[in-house]
């Protein structure tokens, strides 16, 4: 009977879920270009908040975001780090360019406004730095991902040390963040991952049966690089997201 309940309350979940994308589509299409800057961050940030009500997730928000300009480093779990971190606070997250392409999510990324990078090209790899450090010095809030790719929670890998360029250009702070998802009785909760032979669906499904799932993202103290090169800022940055896990 329990599982029976619990597949019912997860396709109910995945009803809701379907009806929202469609609403950020028709908004992003026709809402969003007609607002201010301000009024769509607005927007975004109350669009992911109201996805993971639909998902059965409830968001803890740890510490003080930082005010832009700032760029946020993470560690990687999930899909829905994107949707977590955007209902923490609005941020510019930088992806891969393949994500532009994808129904539904490259069109929803595209209005949150992402910035797209080609991960095998050098050449593009320094149009989008020089873009990081214009949308920095013009005040933004950018987000990345330092590991490259998404683990299971229960560790942090190695950060990419490459995107703080853009931090260290425009002279401003790196604020690091660490994400993790814990079940009803505290404990950390596994169903969210999306790591080595999982599909999407698998961990959209596990997530929606899950109950009680609590979204945690504890913001740390920004730090400036100062006489750090990027590769000891990224060892500490990373440290820093493991301490605060």
């Amino acid at each position: 009977m329990r599982k029976a309940l619990a597949v019912l309350r997860a396709g109910w979940r995945m009803l809701r879920v379907v009806a929202h994308l469609s609403l950020g589509l028709a908004r992003a299409y026709w809402q969003l270009p007609r607002l201010t800057q301000a009024q769509r961050e607005q927007v975004v940030q109350a669009w992911a908040q109201a996805m993971l009500r639909h998902i059965g997730i409830r968001v803890q928000v740890l510490g003080q975001p930082a005010a832009g300009p700032v760029m946020l480093v993470a560690n990687h779990i999930s899909w829905l780090d994107i949707v977590v971190m955007h209902a923490a606070q609005y941020c510019r997250f930088l992806s891969k360019s393949e994500v532009h392409h994808w129904p539904v999510v490259g069109r929803l990324a595209d209005a949150a406004g992402t910035l797209y990078i080609e991960r095998d090209s050098r050449r593009d790899a320094m149009r989008v730095m020089h873009h990081m450090v214009e949308r920095l010095q013009a005040g933004d809030v950018l987000a990345v991902f330092p590991e490259g790719t998404t683990g299971d929670g229960t560790d942090v890998l190695p950060f990419h040390a490459n995107l703080l360029q853009a931090a260290i250009s425009a002279g401003v702070a790196v604020q690091p963040i660490g994400l993790r998802f814990v079940d009803a009785n505290g404990a950390l909760s596994l169903a969210p991952c999306y790591v080595g032979d999982d599909s999407l669906l698998e961990s959209l499904w596990r997530t929606l049966c899950a109950n009680g799932l609590v979204a945690q993202v504890h913001f740390g103290e920004p730090q400036l690089a100062q006489e750090r090169d990027r590769r000891a800022w990224a060892q500490d940055l990373r440290q820093a997201v493991i301490a605060l896990r």
